[in-house]
């Protein structure tokens, strides 16, 4: 999943178009699905493996944005008689439907992960599975592995189980609609326990000293048109005539239901994780701690690096960090709906970029096993139908539960997956990247020369008059450069920057001291 979300508002106007389009050339995004691999997508479709396990009388239901069609998970929860809960997640079996070796095997190791654009999104799966014949859509009876995880009253994990089965979603909700229904007192059980069964994991990543950054999604708006009086008319290509549009920066902060939703999967993965451990096979997501959280000494000198920059970061953005209060403790403290807030929320992600994949096998656990956010073991496993590795997981964890070997062709990629997942997670953070630039110039191309106030919150090594500067308002981040032979960039201190450039598709934003 990206770690920006970035919607544009409307149909974006033909420049931003352009530029987004032309970041899909320069980092090769795939146009389309080869016919032969469409072709196996739609045998597939017709005929995916069936388990014969049938459990479409479980009512469940699915949380996801209004406008998703590509649904990978749905829930159904309960009460135990001993005071507990009971979780059943039914994840999409995409297993059912590829064909080791086959084409679309191949297609899916080609791209990895589904890549997200504010205006569009490039998929691992051909539509005809990730939207319709493997997506867990509501009245369709689908493959699944089906995972049921007993707690206790807290909320621990006192039993795991998962197995291949048939399911039936009943409902499509979206977040609003839960919060809503939630806030009001009118959800009924099983929608109701997501709150209770939610806040109970909550209290206990808490306990165990885990990280959930509520990343607020960020939304280019249009505002209008530039002429200010909602003239402008469209030409007949759709471009705008004199009136050009004008975009605004917002945030839209994660609701409640979103983060406890967010609790089941992370629930499940740790699940997975220990399966696998158990099982002496798998692959885990991966993430050593941050130096000043006591964590081991790998990478310390670029870990040190980021904490030092995210706490430049704090200053630009008027948030106090005391180096006495922890990082987990720091980000409890904040609230997404406040702005400054939630561009510091956007790059605590920074101390995220260690994670990885580790495999292990035979017995042979590795060094690190633990997922530092998480603050415990965690797999990947919840999304098959948007990223590669989830696929595999399922497949380890459903064995490790049948007490049978890891399929073979379950082994035979374990070895390249890590690489693989980590050259798609570069693209996918290409892509994110270039789509920041490319809507921070929509939103900055008019007030090239304005003055902002901000702070420089990193600085070249080798060259001090170039670094990055963190803009207080708008929430924008982007290099700054002092003119000719001007002097070293004053490092996490305050100043007022002029903005020199803002091109889409070019070289993005740019600003100097003022």
């Amino acid at each position: 999943m990206p770690r920006r979300h970035i919607r544009v508002t409307g149909a974006p106007e033909a420049p931003l178009r352009a530029a987004l389009t032309a970041l899909r050339t320069e980092l090769d995004v795939p146009e389309g699905f080869p016919p032969a691999v469409l072709a196996e997508a739609e045998r597939a479709a017709k005929a995916p493996a069936v388990p014969p396990l049938d459990a479409t009388d479980i009512p469940f239901f699915t949380i996801d944005p209004p406008t998703s069609t590509d649904l990978d998970q749905a829930m159904h929860l309960s009460r135990r008689p001993d005071g507990g809960f009971r979780v059943r997640y039914a994840i999409a079996d995409v297993a059912a439907f590829v064909v080791p070796g086959g084409v679309l095997d191949k297609e899916t190791h080609r791209r990895v992960t589904t890549l997200y654009f504010p205006d569009a999104k490039t998929p691992l799966h051909p539509p005809v599975l990730s939207e319709d014949a493997a997506s867990l859509l509501p009245d369709r009876t689908r493959p699944a592995a089906l995972w049921t995880i007993d707690l206790d009253a807290d909320g621990r994990t006192v039993a795991v189980d998962v197995h291949r089965a048939l399911v039936r979603s009943r409902l499509k909700l979206d977040y609003e609609g839960v919060q809503h229904q939630l806030d009001a007192g009118t959800a009924e059980e099983p929608l109701a326990l997501l709150k209770d069964i939610g806040e109970a994991r909550e209290r206990l990543e808490v306990e165990r000293g885990g990280i959930s950054l509520n990343v607020p999604e960020q939304e280019i708006v249009e505002d209008g048109d530039g002429d200010g009086d909602g003239g402008g008319g469209r030409d007949t290509d759709g471009d705008r005539g004199e009136g050009a549009r004008t975009y605004s920066l917002t945030y839209r902060a994660p609701l409640p239901a979103e983060g406890w939703n967010a609790q089941i999967s992370l629930l499940t993965g740790m699940a997975a994780a220990e399966l696998m451990l158990t099982h002496g096979t798998g692959v885990l997501r991966t993430l050593p701690a941050a130096p000043d959280d006591g964590g081991p000494p790998g990478r310390a000198k670029s870990r040190l690096g980021e904490v030092g920059r995210l706490r430049r970061t704090a200053q630009a953005l008027h948030i106090d960090w005391p180096h006495h209060v922890s990082y987990a403790a720091l980000i409890r403290s904040l609230d997404p709906h406040r702005p400054h807030h939630a561009a510091f929320l956007q790059e605590c992600t920074t101390l995220l970029r260690g994670a990885g994949y580790t495999i292990f096998r035979d017995g042979n656990l590795p060094p690190l096993t633990t997922h530092a956010a998480v603050a415990a073991p965690y797999a990947h496993c919840t999304a098959p139908l948007r990223r590669l590795v989830d696929r595999y997981a399922s497949e380890i964890c459903l064995a490790a539960v049948a007490e049978q070997p890891t399929p073979d062709w379950v082994s035979a990629a374990l070895d390249t997956l890590p690489k693989e997942m980590r050259e798609g997670g570069r693209r996918a953070g290409a892509v994110e990247r270039g789509c920041v630039d490319i809507v921070e110039a929509a939103l900055l191309k008019d007030r090239v020369g304005e003055i902002f106030e901000g702070c420089v919150v990193d600085v070249e090594d080798h060259k001090p008059t170039v670094g990055t500067v963190q803009l207080e308002s708008p929430a924008v981040v982007a290099r700054i450069e002092s003119d000719g032979d001007g002097a070293p960039l004053p490092l996490g201190e305050r100043l007022r920057v002029r903005l020199t450039r803002a091109e889409l598709g070019v070289a993005g934003v740019r600003f100097a001291p003022a």
